[in-house]
């Protein structure tokens, strides 16, 4: 399968990042394009196919990825449509925000159409990637779009109403989790260890967090519940982080991405 990313910022970058890792595909069948040749050469260099040029990056391939920022989806689309072929190709359109009657509208001979939010840790392989499937794409296709993205992390089928509140939970959220490793770590130093060992500290805990409530099933709470002790330290610093409305500020968070 042949498949291209028009835009490697952040986002399409750690796109292509992850193809790149993945044993699932092969450097040959990965275009990049990018108006930067910086960016081109660099992509280069790891061995996929690099251009300037959308229309040549979009022709042949058989999964046209844009991912650029969303003020620039409607330019890149009209660029590219003279070379779309909406009966053999599928569009997958990265971008926060963008709507498929938008899209459509822009491409009066759209192809089948998937929007798509992964969030960066997609270069990792460990993405959380949100597919909507629009119009009358068939299941077969779909499927097609969702197996590429399950190569680079887990995949959540959704439907376009619940897109803005995944983006902010996965990809936003992605965010507000390495805000909470500045602050622990942060808080580390005060505590006496040196910066990049309170990290690593942090770092490794969250990751033994995540592991044991997966492994488990557990609730949250039931797992806090097997680490508080009645007048112990940790119900006291949970406690503290609670009158200084931590729950509240996340949910806040979340709900003030969301909008």
């Amino acid at each position: 399968m042949k498949i291209t990313v028009i835009g490697a910022g952040a986002m399409g970058g750690a796109t292509v990042e992850g193809m790149i890792r993945s044993d699932a595909f092969r450097n040959e069948d990965i275009t990049v394009a990018d108006p930067v040749q910086t960016v081109v050469d660099r992509f280069a260099k790891l061995g996929v196919n690099a251009t300037t040029n959308n229309q040549t990056a979009a022709q042949g391939a058989d999964v046209v990825m844009v991912c650029v920022k969303p003020w620039l989806v409607e330019t890149v689309l009209k660029d590219i449509a003279p070379v779309l072929d909406a009966q053999r190709q599928l569009l997958v359109v990265i971008a926060a925000g963008v709507s498929s009657s938008k899209i459509q509208e822009w491409l009066p001979q759209c192809p089948p159409l998937v929007l798509c939010i992964p969030n960066i840790a997609i270069a990792q392989l460990a993405s959380v990637t949100f597919l909507v499937p629009c119009g009358d794409i068939a299941p077969q296709q779909t499927e097609q779009v969702k197996h590429i993205f399950e190569a680079l992390g887990t995949v959540v089928l959704t439907d376009e109403q619940h897109l803005a509140a995944g983006t902010t939970l996965a990809s936003c959220g992605i965010a507000y989790a390495m805000r909470y490793v500045r602050a622990a770590s942060e808080g580390g130093v005060e505590l006496g260890f040196k910066a990049d060992q309170a990290k690593d500290i942090v770092l490794q805990t969250m990751l033994g967090a995540v592991r044991l409530l997966q492994a488990s099933g557990m609730h949250p709470e039931q797992a806090i519940d097997l680490v508080t002790t009645p007048g112990g330290v940790t119900i006291k610093g949970l406690n503290e982080m609670e009158h200084a409305g931590f729950t509240s500020a996340v949910i806040r968070g979340l709900k003030a991405g969301a909008k």
